[in-house]
């Protein structure tokens, strides 16, 4: 049986959004390895599941023989991408985005194998931070038409609040990326969100009449909920692949708890099963879709935190919802027996461990019947925790139906 082109392979699973030139593309990657690149601009110091469409696409692309180059931007990242966004970016320091680019490569080789040059990491501060200025509008802005760029979706949404030239450049600098590693690496295709299309072609267009080379460019469904909504969102914030961030308990529980319609989307997107299991799970009824949010939270968790991190989160999962949280391992706090005695109040204590961020929150949540000590119901907010509620030292506390902390007291 003949390996199957990993371009049928992404459409198959839903990534795929748009393509510069389907049939020379899908040539072009059952017939040869091609090098391609994703760029990942360093505004934060960690990678969020917003990104991981695109790792999981590079994990396909790599497996099927391809070449990933990842960039980082330091260079761009110094600007700024108005893509999405209806205010202009906060300005970082070179040394945050520095910091940030050495954290997505840690990140990213969990993930890509960069030995012996099967993925290259380059950093775009590398040429973009050393051009003259007046030689780069020379040999690259005469390529563009300002007139071409302000019907782009990326800077069409920011004129009624003001676009400002710094951002403008953006596309300038993202084309001329492509432009740079085509020339250094041969790379050929760029792939990316579909917020970025406009950039892509802008750079593909760049290499074609700067250089009079064949370019491509691939774009991808962003991580949304069948509402149309980005997922990743919680009420602590992004959901992060650091585990220092948002542990694998809590990404766990992020998929085990997904809407009902999301779950075959997220399995097909998200994990490596293959799409005869994707379709079965995805389309089963009623209770038994939470046997597919199980698959789909461990599959995921396994991808991003490793098969031990996956497990422990499962059997803290069956621990908490069997027998009221007995020796999980989930989110908690150690306190002292003075700091128990201290905050023996039901509101006082969940106070002090940060799970309201008010009283008049917790005195809400009791009344609406939302707050359990070890699965049992508080039902007044004057509430006192005693002795009695501790087993082995801990007790568990639970806020609504997904939120878990356990309780330590030394």
């Amino acid at each position: 049986m003949s390996k199957k082109n990993v371009f049928d392979v992404l459409k198959e699973r839903g990534y795929l959004a748009q393509v510069t030139h389907e049939d020379e593309v899908r040539e072009l990657l059952g017939n040869e390895s091609v090098t391609f690149y994703i760029g990942f601009d360093p505004t934060a110091d960690s990678l969020h599941v917003g990104h991981f469409i695109q790792v999981m696409v590079m994990m396909h692309m790599q497996k099927a023989g391809h070449r990933p180059i990842v960039l980082v931007g330091g260079g761009t990242g110094m600007v700024g991408d108005p893509s999405g966004k209806t205010d202009m970016r906060k300005m970082m320091t070179l040394e945050t985005v520095e910091h940030n680019c050495q954290a997505f490569q840690k990140q990213l080789s969990r993930f890509l194998d960069f030995s012996e040059g099967k993925a290259v990491l380059v950093n775009n501060a590398d040429w973009l931070l050393e051009l003259k200025y007046v030689d780069f509008l020379r040999e690259i802005g005469v390529h563009f038409s300002v007139n071409r760029m302000l019907t782009a979706e990326a800077f069409k949404s920011r004129m009624e609040k003001g676009l400002s030239f710094l951002e403008f450049n953006y596309m300038l600098m993202q084309s001329y990326d492509f432009l740079a590693l085509n020339r250094g690496y041969k790379a050929k295709l760029q792939l990316g969100g579909d917020d970025q299309w406009s950039n892509i072609i802008s750079g593909v267009d760049l290499i074609r009449r700067a250089d009079g080379n064949s370019a491509y460019g691939m774009t991808f469904k962003l991580l949304t909920t069948s509402a149309g909504i980005k997922m990743g969102k919680t009420e602590a914030g992004a959901l992060w692949l650091d585990p220092e961030k948002t542990t694998p308990y809590e990404f766990y529980q992020y998929w085990r708890n997904i809407d009902d319609a999301d779950v075959k989307n997220c399995l097909a997107l998200l994990t490596f099963l293959p799409m005869e299991e994707v379709e079965i799970l995805g389309n089963l009824k009623d209770e038994k879709i939470n046997d597919a949010k199980k698959v789909l939270a461990y599959e995921v968790t396994k991808v991003v935190h490793g098969k031990e991190e996956a497990d422990k989160a499962v059997t803290a999962t069956e621990a908490l919802f069997g027998k009221g949280g007995k020796g999980a391992e989930v989110p908690g706090t150690t306190i002292s027996k003075n700091k128990f005695h201290e905050n023996r109040n039901i509101i006082d204590m969940l106070s002090l461990l940060e799970l309201i961020s008010s009283k008049g929150e917790g005195r809400r949540l009791i009344q609406q019947g939302g707050v359990y000590i070890n699965d049992e119901r508080i039902d007044s907010i004057d509430y006192t925790l005693n002795e009695s509620d501790l087993e082995d030292g801990s007790l568990m506390i639970r806020k609504g139906k997904k939120v878990y902390h356990k309780l330590m007291v030394e």
